[in-house]
């Protein structure tokens, strides 16, 4: 019985413990290294100090993101931070559409800014991009068109 009574002790003094604290975690090339992904697109960011720039599979972000509306969607996790022009992005997407492709590029800068200053962890996370958006395609099953759809029916 006293076994258990100091095993519950021990319990309780781990519970008691604070929060795990998060540290800045960088390459050796000072830049912090992120994967995002949405839908089956996938994103591997690389984030550094610098003027603001961002590169898409070695293109500029305005050529691989022509609508305005994915590059507002990109920006969102500096805007929410603050710190608009302050990082240089590089990163690779594959996989997917364009829209997924900037949805995996917002969750991967999201995660690599959490990884180079871990304070803007609360923002990112109470904006919601830390978050992996998993919705996925349904798959097509047989006997059907689509997902669920049924095929055209005819009485003759």
């Amino acid at each position: 019985m006293t076994e258990v009574l100091q095993s519950l002790d021990s319990l309780n003094t781990r519970s008691e413990q604070e929060a795990p604290v998060h540290v800045q975690k960088l390459d050796k090339f000072g830049r912090a290294y992120a994967t995002g992904k949405r839908k089956d697109a996938v994103a591997r960011v690389w984030v550094r100090p610098g003027t603001g720039k961002i590169t898409v599979n070695d293109r500029d972000v305005e050529v691989y993101f022509a609508r305005p509306v994915l590059r507002l969607m990109i920006n969102q996790p500096f805007q929410t931070a603050a710190r608009e022009g302050q990082y240089d992005v590089v990163c690779t997407v594959s996989g997917g559409g364009l829209s997924g492709q900037a949805g995996a590029l917002r969750h991967g800068i999201s995660r690599a800014l959490t990884f180079y200053e871990p304070e803007l962890r609360s923002p990112l996370k109470k904006g919601g991009f830390l978050t992996r958006d998993s919705r996925v395609v349904e798959r097509k099953k047989y006997g059907r068109a689509k997902a669920r759809r049924s095929f055209q029916f005819s009485k003759r």
